[in-house]
C-alpha cells in the first residue's frame, strides 16, 4: 500500500471529488499571480515538468487526472510533491482540503509544492509564489514527514 505524508492524505478523495464536481474557472490561463508579495517575483502558470526542471527534480510517482497533476520529488534541496491544477477554483479547493491536516505549501498560479518550510523557501527562489501553512495540530511535526 503506497504511504502518503500526512498532509497528502487528503488527495485521493480530493481527486475524486474534483473530477466529479465538474470545476471551472473564467480566469485566463497564464495569468501572472498577484502582486505585493515578499520576495522573489511573481510567476506564471506552469506545467508540473516545467516547474520540476526549475528545481532540479526528476519526477517520480506521478498522478495524472483531469484536474489535477502530481508528481514526488527528492533533490539535494529535501523531499516535496509538486501538483499542479486546470483551473484555480481546483486547486482553491484542494487547498481548503488539505490544510485542515497541516503541512507547509508553496502555492503559485495553478501549482502548489507540499513539503519542509525550509525546502519550500529553497524552492520559492526559483518558482516564486508564496508560503502557506495549514492547520497547526501542536504535535511538533509528528506524522509529518521530513523533508
Amino acid at each position: 500500500m503506497l504511504h502518503l505524508p500526512r498532509c497528502l492524505r487528503p488527495l485521493p478523495v480530493l481527486c475524486a471529488a474534483l473530477l466529479l464536481g465538474g470545476c471551472s474557472s473564467s480566469n485566463a490561463p497564464g495569468r501572472a499571480a498577484s502582486a505585493g508579495q515578499d520576495g522573489p517575483p511573481a510567476v506564471m502558470a506552469a506545467g508540473l515538468e516545467d516547474l520540476a526542471a526549475k528545481t532540479g527534480c526528476r519526477l517520480q510517482s506521478q498522478t495524472k487526472a483531469a484536474e489535477l497533476r502530481q508528481g514526488a520529488c527528492q533533490t539535494n534541496r529535501g523531499r516535496y510533491t509538486l501538483v499542479t491544477f486546470a483551473t484555480d477554483t481546483g486547486q482553491a479547493a484542494w487547498l481548503k482540503e488539505a490544510k485542515p491536516w497541516g503541512g507547509t505549501y508553496l502555492v503559485g498560479p495553478r501549482w502548489v509544492a507540499v513539503g519542509t518550510e525550509q525546502t519550500l523557501r529553497s524552492l520559492r527562489a526559483d518558482l516564486g509564489g508564496r508560503i502557506e501553512s495549514g492547520s497547526d495540530h501542536g504535535g511538533g511535526g509528528h506524522g509529518h514527514t521530513p523533508g
